[in-house]
């Protein structure tokens, strides 16, 4: 992730005469798992916090908790596959 800060710059300092793309498709890679990273735990703080609650009123709920908490991680496993075969 931090190597695409030097990239951002000067794509930030750049005066529009351009011959190719201002990211690599490494910086591009980094920036799509970053991303998706964030999104990731984005979505699983809402949803375990509302897993562990489930599960401490009823412990037969935790199969479906555990289903819920798992789905946002196959977002990050989606950008890790993505960034591969890119």
């Amino acid at each position: 992730m931090f190597d695409i800060a030097p990239q951002v710059a000067s794509l930030a300092l750049q005066e529009g005469t351009s011959s190719g793309p201002a990211i690599t498709s490494t910086g591009m890679a980094a920036l799509a798992v970053g991303l998706a990273g964030l999104g990731a735990g984005y979505a699983e703080r809402g949803i375990g916090s509302a897993a562990v609650g489930a599960v401490a009123e009823d412990e037969g709920l935790f199969v479906q908790a555990l289903i819920l908490t798992v789905l946002p991680e196959t977002i990050l496993i989606f950008a890790l596959v993505a960034m591969i075969l890119a």
